[in-house]
């Protein structure tokens, strides 16, 4: 188990990593995300050993690293994937696989696995850009490692690719049994491969539990905001599972909130809409999606709410509409902002 306590790094007197606690159990994927600049890829170099940390400890397995007796990064056993791939252009995918290994047997069954026994002999520059990132996880995962960290490694490949590439690295993972810290700049990327979540502001970690935790029980406005589009409407809380909001009464969490005036927070998926002319809203913004559409649509007080609605319910701007709520999970609430 990956057990992190106290964890702060500074770069000069600045502070950009603030105390962390984390563990992560011996199978599990945590992604890590948050804005650029966030401290996201400092983490990671911090448990790899990369850059030296102000205080606190890291200790996985048999050994324990602090600032005054750090673990080098060669000691640590951990496997890392990047970005850019890293790999030796020189060398065959084979040999960027086997590399440095005694016995080339789990080499030869990563490539199997990762499906790349048909370019066993190409080197790097006859590969795609995710066959290069299959080539470097399967890489690390040969070297056995007790812990995976990856940074950004989707982000240079075609959007078309990623889907695809993101559960194939989680499965890989998954038959490993080794921990992963993932860290993302995507969000939809962090919410569907991890088994947990952390979202990083200003080198803080903000909150850290499951995806769908995370997205529909966000800790604060900024978590809520940053994993998708969100929309707050004013309420008054009626009782501990109900408020009043300008769409009509609404399910709500039990959370509790010091004031009695309130802002529900209404993801795209939550409502619905109806052309009506006697209706509450009025389409501002019409974006076409594929599948869906995405409106923004204008409350009689002036709030802004995205909805998002079939490709085949189709409203222009100016439109007068009707919003409903629609779902009937309880909707995260916050302290109300002053009117």
């Amino acid at each position: 188990m990956l057990t992190v306590r106290q964890l702060a790094v500074d770069y000069g007197s600045t502070r950009v990593l603030h105390p962390l606690d984390l563990s992560l159990p011996d199978d599990e994927i945590l992604t890590l995300v948050g804005p650029t600049g966030c401290g996201k890829t400092t983490v990671l170099q911090a448990l790899a050993g990369l850059i030296p940390v102000a205080s606190g400890e890291v200790s996985l397995g048999t050994w324990k690293s602090t600032c005054e007796y750090p673990v080098p990064p060669e000691k640590r056993g951990i496997g890392l994937v990047f970005q850019d791939f890293a790999l030796f252009p020189h060398l065959t995918v084979e040999q960027n696989v086997a590399f440095r290994l005694r016995s080339r047997d789990i080499a030869d069954s990563w490539i199997e696995r990762l499906d790349l026994a048909a370019l066993r002999n190409a080197k790097p520059a006859r590969l795609s850009g995710g066959q290069k990132q299959r080539v470097a996880l399967a890489r690390a995962l040969a070297h056995e490692p007790s812990l995976m960290l990856l940074d950004e490694p989707l982000s240079n490949l075609d959007a078309a690719f990623k889907d695809t590439l993101r559960w194939e690295i989680r499965s890989a993972l998954k038959a490993a049994g080794v921990p992963a810290v993932w860290v993302t700049h995507d969000q939809d990327e962090a919410l569907s491969v991890g088994d947990r979540l952390g979202v990083l502001r200003a080198g803080r970690l903000e909150q850290i539990d499951t995806p769908e935790r995370c997205f529909c029980s966000p800790a604060n406005r900024f978590v809520a905001g940053f994993l998708g589009e969100a929309s707050f409407v004013s309420a008054r809380r009626i009782d501990a599972e109900t408020a009043e909001t300008p769409l009509g009464q609404v399910p709500v969490s039990g959370m509790e909130v010091a004031t009695e005036r309130l802002d529900v927070l209404i993801r795209p998926d939550d409502c619905g809409l109806e052309r009506r002319m006697d209706g509450n809203a009025v389409v501002r913004v019409a974006r076409y999606e594929g599948a869906s559409w995405l409106y923004a649509v204008a409350l009689h007080d002036g709030t802004e709410v995205r909805v998002r609605a079939h490709h085949e319910q189709r409203f222009a701007p100016g439109d007068r509409v009707h919003l409903t709520v629609t779902s009937g999970n309880p909707l995260a609430i916050f302290e109300g902002r002053p009117a």
